[in-house]
């Protein structure tokens, strides 16, 4: 089930209020007191609604009210405590002495709102917009990468110029493998090793010879005897 409505609005009149009826609200709640607003206006002689005149009273007619000229420093101590609390402008108005919770959201959204995004600041989490932050980012990066190019080393060009006409052409890749070629030769200090070659020992009598064939062919009392029985048994006692 719904909420009774206040009263039934039919034969009240609305829009702005006349100093009459300002007149009349004021002395009856100075006579009885605030509150029981559904029955005030009857009591009072007003064709109003009482919730319109408790809002009369409390945004407008209260005693001690500050309207308009909100000064700089109560502006920063809005966006402040808006920062803290959000919307609750019963509690930032009770920070504000003098101020009511109606004035300061109104002054809130007609005001405050446009200057914080004209400042870069998104209103909801009070810091700087997604859009500045990239814009940030973009010139930072800008700069980095000058600063960059700045510092790199000149790096050996792979380009030679032609004394004549002072056109840079590209080296080829045989230019470029001769000159890391040179640079190895340059560096390095070779020496060349002759080893020589295995020369090969041919045995005293051949595999097919037999010992009693050779000597058999030479008698004992034979000079040849002598000398091939040297050349036989020498390579048996180097071995």
């Amino acid at each position: 089930m719904g909420r009774s409505p206040c009263c039934t609005k039919v034969g009240l009149q609305r829009g702005p209020w006349s100093s009459k009826e300002d007149t009349l609200l004021t002395n009856y709640i100075q006579e009885h007191g605030e509150g029981q607003w559904r029955s005030l206006p009857s009591k009072a002689g007003l064709l109003r609604c009482g919730k319109s005149c408790r809002l009369r009273w409390m945004n407008y007619l209260r005693p001690g009210i500050k309207r308009g000229n909100i000064t700089p420093d109560e502006e920063d101590l809005i966006t402040r405590l808006h920062s803290l609390l959000g919307n609750r402008w019963s509690l930032i108005a009770g920070r504000l002495p003098g101020r009511t919770d109606n004035e300061i959201k109104n002054h809130w959204n007609t005001h405050l709102l446009k200057k914080l995004k004209n400042s870069g600041i998104e209103p909801k989490i009070h810091k700087p917009s997604t859009k500045c932050l990239k814009e940030d980012t973009k010139n930072a990066g800008i700069e980095t990468k000058k600063h960059k190019r700045s510092t790199k080393c000149p790096k050996e060009k792979s380009q030679s110029t032609e004394p004549e006409t002072g056109i840079t052409r590209r080296r080829t890749k045989k230019e470029k493998k001769d000159d890391v070629n040179a640079k190895n030769t340059e560096g390095s200090d070779t020496k060349t090793l002759h080893i020589p070659k295995p020369i090969r020992v041919s045995s005293a009598f051949s595999r097919s010879n037999s010992l009693d064939s050779l000597l058999s062919a030479a008698s004992p009392g034979d000079d040849r005897f002598d000398i091939k029985m040297d050349s036989l048994l020498l390579p048996l006692f180097r071995a």
